[in-house]
């Protein structure tokens, strides 16, 4: 049997297994397991023994846990009410008003939760009862929040980058400093994009009637202190080479707990229930994990990817134009599988083509989760779409049409990733000279 038709028959298994419902990991497990025991001359119990081993005690993979488990206490904690005093007498004033204050306060939990869902429930749990209340057009509201949420999945720390850099051996501490410009980026362009709607109908927006003198700005800007600080300690530990993912991480916990502690909201309850939700999602992408370590070793064995990219390599594709075929496959493949799957599924076969077309494999670790972020804010399968529906009651339809206009602009953020390289590279290359 030639290497393409096992390759489909072994998707096909796959997408079959997947549609089943049978859980990602099983399935990655089950497809490495056929790979192995029919077409490659090695012992399965082997390779899964040394596959899960070798993944599982990573170094780099005990800071995931921890942002984890730090995401999760500030997700009960009263960080969203706080952010939203401290913002909105700042942003009351621009076009588009408090409707930045999603935009804000989403690109603020984004740098200490690392996840978009967490970051669009904390938000979402203060601002849309509040803009509604206000007036506020209904579909600017959940438009901003599903958008600005996805910044969870690339400011740092992000998870997905995490498993990206245990999944293709790249430095975690460099692919956070390479989201801080994107990410940036991002923020300017959603909030950009909230401008003008604003000054292209004013009358949709509501007038704030409450005026601020500076001293009540820099006043209600207190409130934004504690989480300024984590975020600083974090990401500054990290770029000055102070500290290791894993341990700005573990700090990130303890920094956590004390704010908790500080806005009265720290209990045994609390603390009980912010664990089981960090062990459960640690668990759940650890399995996702050696599933996809297996699959890759099976793959491996059986020569299929090697033989793929020199059977794609045969086109002659420029790295732009596999670019662009990535960009729709990947947008297809997010459409019903969540971001981390989309990573851990398609690494092992993507990075043989992106080192023979010469693509940085740094810079397309942000250009693939810029492109999973997407994915987010896609039916059926939108991470966002289901939270923002949950908070709501909105029918999911609803959301992703209000949504909409904050996927076209994270298909121009990654055309202008594409186009302006630098963007991605440039503070990972200071901080290697630095």
């Amino acid at each position: 049997m030639s290497d393409p038709m096992i390759m489909l028959m072994l998707l096909v298994l796959l997408l079959g297994l997947l549609a089943l419902g049978v859980w990602v990991a099983f399935a990655l497990m089950t497809v490495g397991f056929v790979a192995i025991f029919f077409f490659a001359n090695t012992s399965v119990g082997q390779v899964l023994a040394t596959s899960l081993w070798g993944h599982s005690h990573s170094y780099a993979l005990a800071a995931l846990p921890l942002f984890i488990l730090m995401g999760e206490i500030l997700l009960r904690s009263r960080l969203s009410e706080d952010m939203f005093k401290g913002l909105s007498p700042w942003l009351a004033g621009l076009p588009g008003r408090l409707l930045h204050v999603n935009v804000i306060g989403c690109a603020i939990f984004a740098a200490v939760s690392g996840s978009s869902a967490a970051t669009a429930a904390t938000i979402g749990k203060m601002s849309v009862p509040e803009l509604k209340d206000r007036g506020y057009p209904e579909r600017l509201v959940i438009g901003t929040l599903a958008g600005s949420a996805t910044l969870g999945l690339l400011i740092p720390p992000s998870i997905i980058l995490i498993v990206y850099g245990v999944a293709t051996d790249q430095s975690i501490a460099r692919l956070f400093i390479a989201g801080i410009l994107p990410g940036i980026m991002l923020v300017a362009m959603f909030g950009g994009y909230v401008v003008v709607r604003a000054l292209m109908a004013p009358e949709a927006i509501p007038v704030e009637g409450e005026r601020f003198t500076l001293r009540e700005k820099l006043v209600a800007s207190r409130r934004l202190i504690p989480i300024l600080l984590l975020i600083v300690a974090i990401i500054g530990s990290i770029y000055a080479g102070i500290a290791s993912p894993a341990d700005a991480a573990a700090l990130g916990v303890v920094f956590s707990v004390v704010l908790a502690w500080r806005s009265g909201s720290l209990s045994r309850k609390m603390l009980g229930e912010a664990l089981m939700g960090a062990t459960v999602t640690s668990a759940m992408i650890a399995f996702i994990l050696g599933g996809a370590a297996f699959l890759t070793k099976g793959m491996a064995f059986t020569g299929i990817p090697r033989e793929l990219a020199m059977w794609i390599g045969a086109f002659d594709l420029s790295p732009l134009a596999l670019l662009a075929a990535l960009t729709v496959f990947f947008i297809v493949l997010g459409c019903f599988l969540d971001g981390i799957s989309v990573v851990v599924l398609t690494t092992s076969i993507i990075m043989p083509m992106i080192d023979g077309a010469g693509i940085d494999p740094l810079w397309f670790g942000i250009y693939l989760v810029i492109v999973v972020e997407m994915s987010q804010i896609t039916p059926p399968v939108g991470f966002n779409l289901f939270v923002i529906q949950g908070l709501t009651g909105i029918n999911i339809l609803s959301v992703a049409r209000s949504a909409l206009p904050f996927f076209l602009l994270l298909l121009a953020a990654v055309g202008l990733i594409i186009a302006v390289p630098e963007i991605v590279t440039f503070l990972p290359a200071l901080m290697s000279k630095g």
